[in-house]
């Protein structure tokens, strides 16, 4: 008889220490299976994100939007007008200068006189300004400018040194973004660059891009006022 209990005691406690390992098991499984959802599903977020992240790059919605502070129009004799907006956040020095040289008409009567690399250059003959010129506001003079030199884009010419740029500027026709911290952008054509196109057009591009006195586009006037928000 005490045989009989200790084969059925065994046998019971043999039973709930497989339910216990069942059990164990079990959850374990279960931990397993939780753990391989968390990490799919955080792999998908993070898939999701960089997908996202890669159309709005291509898109361009992560392009950066310079605020207007000021306008322009520049007349040219026998095309017509551009007007520009003026980025004063970006690089107030630059917008400063080039309005002050305008207002007191300093850029009357001068030319637009080469087109060359896709810059069409307008103002002085001579890109460097000397003890004239301003500082440099772009990123390899130490000074943050986000502006691209897009199709549009208005930017100061400069000699070799970074701080000689003055009433020299260049207004860029075709995409050139390795200029980008090399030259201080400061503003956009926003309309006009049929004109721009139409000067390109006509004009008889010399050596180094020159083109021949007496057939120069001349600047008439270039007169600023303040943006309106």
């Amino acid at each position: 008889m005490s045989q009989k209990k200790k084969n059925s005691n065994y046998v019971t406690e043999k039973t709930v220490k497989a339910k216990e390992e069942r059990r164990e098991a079990d959850a374990a499984t279960r931990k397993q299976k939780m753990t391989r959802i968390i990490v799919i599903a955080s792999v998908s977020v993070v898939l999701a994100a960089l997908l996202i992240v890669g159309i709005c790059w291509i898109s361009g919605a992560f392009d950066y939007h310079p605020v207007a502070t000021a306008h322009v129009t520049i007349e040219i004799e026998g095309y017509g007008s551009l007007h520009v907006e003026l980025y004063g956040n970006d690089a107030p020095e630059t917008v400063k200068k080039f309005t002050s040289l305008a207002n007191s008409g300093k850029f009357n009567g001068m030319e637009f006189h080469t087109f060359y690399e896709g810059l069409l250059y307008g103002g002085s003959t001579i890109a460097d300004g000397g003890t004239n010129g301003i500082k440099g506001e772009f990123s390899e003079n130490g000074v943050v400018n986000k502006i691209s030199h897009k199709r549009g884009i208005i930017s100061l010419s400069r000699g070799e040194k970074f701080n000689t740029g003055y009433d020299q500027f260049f207004i860029v026709t075709e995409d050139s973004p390795m200029l980008d911290g090399k030259y201080a952008a400061f503003g956009m054509v926003t309309s006009g660059m049929d004109v721009i196109d139409k000067i390109i057009e006509d004009s008889e591009i010399g050596e180094n891009g020159y083109i021949p006195y007496g057939k120069r586009p001349v600047i008439t006037s270039i007169s600023s006022h303040e943006a309106h928000h």
